[in-house]
């Protein structure tokens, strides 16, 4: 039978610390992702846990279309995804957060930071594929996608 001047030593050398870095796991599994859109400035402000990380620019729909408004959460996630209604056009890491719109790179890169778009978000590719990742990473439930005038 093991005695207690055994066992509390034994329980602050492993279980202390084996419940910490399950605990600290835990939190860094849970974090929070916004993206937030800036359809005036055609910026993409990239929050994780409420902190500014990236800020990037994008173009939203030009005239005669548009980009809905509002806050929203990812709907489905393609990494290699082309549009069937305008030409095949290519939407590489789409992220879809309201039927086919979706934040998606772009190989038209001179337009970013302009209206150039049929509504949905564009980003330069290495952007995308970086937002994409971070968004299948963390979970559509623990993701906002914010689109604001």
């Amino acid at each position: 039978m093991l005695r207690k001047h055994v066992v509390a030593p034994l329980v602050r050398v492993f279980l202390v610390p084996a419940f910490l870095a399950l605990t600290l796991a835990g939190a860094s599994a849970a974090q929070k992702v916004t993206a937030t859109i800036d359809i005036s400035e055609q910026k993409l402000y990239l929050y994780v846990d409420g902190r500014l990380r990236n800020k990037w620019p994008v173009s939203t729909a030009r005239k005669g279309y548009r980009t809905p408004i509002g806050s929203y959460r990812p709907t489905r996630l393609e990494a290699d995804w082309h549009s069937r209604k305008y030409n095949w056009a290519p939407m590489p890491h789409s992220i879809f957060f309201l039927g086919g719109y979706a934040i998606h790179g772009t190989t038209d890169l001179k337009n970013l930071g302009r209206p150039a778009s049929h509504g949905c978000i564009r980003l330069a590719p290495k952007h995308a594929a970086r937002l994409f990742n971070l968004v299948r990473q963390t979970g559509h439930g623990d993701t906002r996608i914010v689109i604001r005038r």
